[in-house]
Formats: C-alpha cells, sequence, structure tokens
C-alpha cells in the first residue's frame, strides 16, 4: 500500500514518522485474533487495514460473507480475523476471518461451560447418534446426542429444526474439538428460585455422597449432587497425581463421593474436591532425603523434562538437564515413557511450594570422573572430531560416551587459532592431550601443542637485556621478523626498534639469511611474549663505551679521538687520490 508519495515533503516526513512510531507501539503476533477496519470492498475481495501493519490484508469476499451472513459488508466495519503470517514470500498479509470466528467461539463455548450458562443455537442437520446445533453468535457446531434432544423419546423432531432455543454445554474439550450439547438438561432445569432453595442445603465442606459424573472438559469435571444440582471439581482438584484430562479416570453416569471447597450464590454454583477426601501424600515426605536414591515412577513427559511419582500422589519433576550427564539439549521423549520406573536422586524438597526436584544422572556414575580415573591429566588419547565451531573442536569419547573440549588456541603454538580449526574436518581422528579435568562441571579440556615442547622454553632462563643471536627470516615495512638458532618460535623486531638513529632504522638493511644479535627488551612467560630491539642493544653497547671511555687510563679511547682518528683517515684518502 503506498502511503506517501514525496519524502521530500516536510509534511510527508512528519506523516512517516508518525506512521513509524505507531506501528512500533503495536505488538503484532502470529497466531493471534485482531480487529481491522474494512476500507474498501471489491468484486473479489474485501481490504482491511490493522492498526500495527504496514499493509492492507486482503480477505476473500465469499469467506466474510460466512461471517456476517445475511447482515449487509459495509466501509469503516469493523472485521476480527486470525493472523497466519505477518508477511508470506510475496510480501502479502494473510489473515483468517473464519478461523478467528471458530476460534471465538470456542472462548464464548468455553466461558459459558466454565460459569455453567446455557448457550443459544440451531439444530440445523442429523448426524449419527444425533444432531447438529449452529451456536447463533459465533456459527460455531456443537453435537447434541439424540438422548439429549428432550425430557422424553421423540418420533420426529422436524419440528424443533431451524428453531432458536438454549442448549447446556454438557461437554466441552477445545484441544480435541468437541462440544456436546444437551436440549434435555434445559427443558427439565430449575428456576433460579428453586436452585437458591438448594443451594441453601448444603454447606463448605459437606461430604457429598455418590455424585453422578454429568460431563467435564480439559479443566475439570462436571457432577450432580442428588439428582438436584451440579457441581464442577476443577482439574487440580480431582487427584494429588498429576492428571492430563478428566476422562483418563472418569466415564459419564459413575459416581464418586465430593467434598464441599466453596459455594457461590451470586453465581449459584458450588465447587467441590475429591482429592480433599485422601490424606496429602506430601506429609510423608519426611520419608525422603535430598542427595539419597530413590524409585520413581514416570506420569507424563512434556517438552522440559518428565513428571514423575515417588509414591502415588508425590509428584517430582525430573528436569532435561538432569536426565543425562553426556546428552545436551535432552528430548524427554526419547528417553521415557508413561510408566518407566527410574532410579533417581532427589535434588530439593520445597515443603512450602510442595515441590520436589529429581535427578536421573546423579543415580548413574559420573562419566566424568570415571575418565578421570583412568585418564588423568597430562594423559594422551585418541579421539574423533564431532562437531567443530569457529574457534573450538569437540571431541567424542566413545568409551564414556562424553565429549572433550579443544580450544583452537590449544591447537598449535605458532599458527594463527582460527587457520588452524580449518586445517580439521568432522569425523577425523586425532591424537590429543588432557589438559584440564573438572568433573563437577562436567568439562574436559584438551591440547594438540601440548604434544610437543612448547617453543617458548628456549627463553626459560633468559631475562630482559640478555643479548641473543637470531636469523632473518623476512622482512616487511612494519620492521624484520627473526626466529633464534635451532628454533622456529619467530619474532618481530618493530622497525623503530632496529636502530639508534632514524635513517638506520630501515627493513632493506637486512635480508633473509642474515644473523644479527638483538636484546631482550620484554618477556612475559605467561603470556608466552618476547620481544627484541636492536635498538638497545646498540644503547646498551654505547652505555659500556662511555664508561670505558670515561676511565682516565683510556684517554684514547673518548670520542673525540675517535673522531680526529677518523678525520685522519678521510685526509689520507683524499692525498692518495
Amino acid at each position: 500500500m503506498e502511503v506517501y508519495k514525496d519524502i521530500s515533503n516536510t509534511q510527508n516526513q512528519k506523516f512517516q514518522k508518525l506512521l513509524i512510531d505507531n506501528f512500533s507501539k503495536t505488538k503484532i503476533e502470529e497466531g493471534k485474533l485482531l480487529t481491522g477496519r474494512i476500507t474498501k470492498i471489491s468484486e473479489k475481495h474485501i481490504f482491511l487495514l490493522i492498526d500495527g501493519m504496514k499493509s492492507e490484508a486482503l480477505i476473500d469476499k465469499n469467506e466474510a460473507k460466512t461471517v456476517y451472513g445475511d447482515k449487509p459488508i459495509k466501509e469503516n466495519d469493523k472485521l476480527e480475523v486470525y493472523l497466519e503470517k505477518i508477511e508470506d514470500k510475496n510480501g502479502e498479509v494473510i489473515v483468517s476471518a473464519t478461523r478467528a470466528q471458530k476460534i471465538r467461539g470456542w472462548y464464548v463455548l468455553e466461558k459459558a461451560y466454565e460459569n455453567n450458562e446455557n448457550v443459544r443455537g440451531k439444530i440445523v442437520s442429523k448426524c449419527k447418534g444425533g444432531v447438529i446445533v449452529e451456536h447463533i453468535d459465533t456459527k460455531s457446531l456443537m453435537f447434541c446426542p439424540g438422548s439429549q434432544i428432550d425430557s422424553k423419546p421423540l418420533k420426529s423432531f422436524d419440528h424443533l429444526f431451524n428453531v432458536e432455543q438454549d442448549f447446556k454445554i454438557i461437554k466441552l474439550d477445545k484441544f480435541r474439538g468437541n462440544a456436546c450439547v444437551s436440549r434435555r438438561e434445559v427443558i427439565s432445569s430449575f428456576k433460579k428460585e428453586d436452585k437458591a432453595k438448594i443451594l441453601e442445603k448444603y454447606n463448605v465442606d459437606d461430604v457429598i455422597k455418590n455424585a453422578v459424573v454429568k460431563g467435564y472438559t480439559s479443566f475439570g469435571c462436571f457432577f450432580e449432587i442428588n439428582n438436584e444440582i451440579d457441581c464442577l471439581v476443577h482439574l487440580q482438584e480431582i487427584s494429588y497425581s498429576r492428571i492430563n484430562h478428566p476422562d483418563e479416570i472418569f466415564s459419564i453416569g459413575e459416581k464418586h463421593d465430593l467434598k464441599i471447597i466453596a459455594i457461590d450464590k451470586d453465581k449459584m454454583q458450588i465447587s467441590c474436591s475429591i482429592k480433599a477426601l485422601t490424606p496429602d501424600p506430601f506429609e510423608n515426605i519426611s520419608n525422603y532425603e535430598v542427595g539419597k536414591s530413590y524409585k520413581a515412577k514416570v506420569i507424563k513427559v512434556v517438552d522440559y523434562g518428565a513428571f514423575c511419582e515417588l509414591q502415588p500422589g508425590l509428584t517430582c519433576l525430573l528436569h532435561s538437564s538432569e536426565v543425562s550427564w553426556s546428552k545436551k539439549n535432552v528430548i524427554p521423549n526419547k528417553f521415557f515413557k508413561i510408566n518407566d520406573v527410574i532410579d533417581c536422586v532427589i535434588t530439593d524438597i520445597d515443603k512450602e511450594k510442595k515441590r520436589i526436584a529429581i535427578s536421573h544422572k546423579l543415580a548413574k556414575e559420573n562419566p566424568y570422573e570415571s575418565f578421570e580415573k583412568k585418564y588423568p591429566l597430562n594423559s594422551v588419547i585418541n579421539c574423533k572430531i564431532s562437531n567443530i565451531k569457529d574457534f573450538s573442536i569437540y571431541l567424542n569419547i566413545p568409551e564414556f560416551d562424553i565429549d572433550g573440549f579443544l580450544h583452537a588456541n590449544d591447537l598449535s603454538y605458532n599458527s594463527k587459532p582460527e587457520d588452524e580449526v580449518k586445517k580439521y574436518s568432522k569425523g577425523d581422528e586425532i591424537k590429543v592431550k588432557v589438559i584440564e579435568i573438572k568433573p563437577k562441571d562436567q568439562k574436559i579440556k584438551l591440547g594438540v601443542k601440548q604434544l610437543e615442547e612448547d617453543p617458548f622454553n628456549i627463553f626459560k632462563d633468559k631475562k630482559i637485556n640478555d643479548v641473543l643471536t637470531v636469523k632473518v627470516k623476512s622482512t616487511s615495512t612494519k620492521g624484520i621478523v627473526v626466529s633464534p638458532e635451532n628454533s622456529n618460535f619467530e619474532i618481530l623486531i618493530k622497525k623503530n626498534q632496529i636502530a639508534i638513529n632514524t635513517e638506520d632504522a630501515r627493513s632493506n638493511r637486512f635480508i633473509q639469511g642474515d644473523r644479527i644479535d638483538a636484546a631482550i627488551s620484554e618477556i612475559n612467560f605467561d603470556k608466552r611474549k618476547i620481544s627484541l630491539s636492536i635498538k638497545l642493544l646498540e644503547e646498551m653497547q654505547n652505555k659500556e663505551a662511555v664508561s670505558k671511555f670515561s676511565s682516565p687510563l683510556s684517554g684514547k679511547n673518548l670520542p673525540f679521538s675517535s673522531l680526529s682518528e677518523k678525520l685522519d683517515n678521510n685526509n689520507k684518502k683524499k692525498e692518495e687520490k
């Protein structure tokens, strides 16, 4: 959508800034319901402007008619849509009005179900076992079993088709897409006055015998009490054990004892609990200790770990990080399945929050400790490369099913780390030395260069001002690169350290292969750094010469004496010519 044409215009620039600011304030996320305004209606499409979007969205006109029904579609109308993609490969915004209608419909149905409210609908078709009911406001489709159409059997219910009437939701499962309603419950239900009188019979902490299961949803189960009133048992009030869905343990028509935990007279609702009638298994937590091993039963596997039971109802969490010593980024369902009995160690008990944390890997021997026993520091082993990154190599140790870490700095004493890494490939088998082991941190550090003697060791007896004889390897504008005799260790003598006199501080004074003397100007054994200077050597020699010249017995060697000798030699050369 072209918003402006000439950005050189000051007014347009201000408008652009305001538009961008507005976009930045609106949080747009895929998978969310958004409301847009209809800006244009063509023969096939409807153009929709959504706050926060930089371009208009297109909706097929037939899709919009499905949502609008018999109502006329007009510009400036508001329309709720589901954002599927902010931008597809063609740069278009992808939205759906029908999907938004369906999601909104589920919200309405779920709220009505949770509040025990009736919904308005009409029977639109027959199906196996009953009829299909269309929700009046959201157009959501619901199933009404034949037994729930009326309080008594009907030979024909054609007269009920396309008639707006109330239905009661008896089962709702959003994730499975099931919505089951009953007309019989509505026509046989009590009036509010009657319901209020019934509520007076009950009190919090009352125990209800033989309540009948009427229906369930993802958040709980509905029971009928004494054939006169319904109550909700929330999912977390069913059992101390972890339950995914009520249909795992309940069937329609079953009878169970309940305990009333809350009564809302305004909403005329009763909340009950089943687990309140059984002892809290956390009361037995004194039987368990942190750091000790136990057996646990897997009852649910999730992305971040698994929920287990130390005993029925006593639930604990096994986080994915505590599953394996060797495997990182563990996918729990590849390790465990429901009803598996595993070894574990309790790592934490929070009595206030009633939470228990366990570890599966601590129930096994630490492979890093086993590795240390067999391969102590400075051991040499063969490993296969399992992964390579910019400045690191990971090596698999199959004997213990663990990885060792090899940093690029530990590949070579002389070459650049980034260059050395490129010499290796995944799957290569290489010889390495163990240079560090930390079992508690699950860390093994390996090295290649440590297999050889450190060339820097030739300087172990050296100190600043010591003189070295070195061989010139190369020259450049930066200085000269040299190596000590019988060594490949390279040292750069910088240009400003070649000579005292500036005119003599030239790299081209030297050629490859020259042997020269230089003094140590800096040495750091921890950082393996050494600096050489020819300039420093000259300064040291001059200082020594001055000390000799200043001796009363050595007047011949004073600087002016040396200068006169040079002048005499120059005069002799001129006379000979």
